[in-house]
């Protein structure tokens, strides 16, 4: 087999079902190395302009996503972070479908970025802003991007699914 076909867009891309979770464990190390920087240069609150409509900022999150539940506590989060975790690996390790998997490993690794915050600092370190104006979306994190990717491939898989099944 020559060294074209073996990476042509038709070969199957061959990871163990463990192998999958190799995305989780590089999301989870980008994640930590962003916050990490962020932390190491920036001041609570501090933020810096990158461009006219982006911004680095230092800033925490007790809640979920837009800091919704922000009132229950970090032991919530982690204890249903986990279990979403542990359902996704279950799931991961059954499944045979590419975007699936690439799907829950984004997912797990996002969510277990953030529960390493949880557990670290009692809140998730929030950094990238969009603004425009007077409007800005909520600061968010790397972590964050994945899940978000994460979830809109899981999206992609079910409508997959059910044109298949038709």
């Amino acid at each position: 087999m020559s060294s074209t076909k073996a990476w042509s867009k038709n070969a199957p891309m061959k990871l163990s079902r463990l192998g999958w979770l190799a995305i989780s464990i590089v999301v989870i190390v980008f994640d930590r190395i962003s916050k990490m920087a962020i932390l190491d240069r920036f001041m609570n609150s501090e933020t810096l302009e990158v461009t006219p409509f982006f911004s680095l900022i230092l800033t925490f999150n007790t809640g979920a996503a837009f800091s919704f539940f922000s009132g229950a506590g970090k032991w919530f989060f982690v204890v249903v972070g986990v279990a979403v975790c542990a359902v996704l690996v279950g799931l991961l390790l059954k499944s045979a479908d590419k975007l699936f998997c690439i799907a829950a490993s984004m997912i797990v690794g996002g969510a277990l970025g953030n529960i390493w915050d949880r557990l670290q600092y009692g809140r998730v370190v929030d950094f990238l802003l969009f603004h425009y104006k007077d409007w800005f979306y909520p600061a968010f994190n790397l972590a964050d991007c994945a899940i978000v990717l994460g979830a809109a491939f899981l999206l992609m898989d079910s409508i997959k699914s059910r044109r298949e099944d038709s």
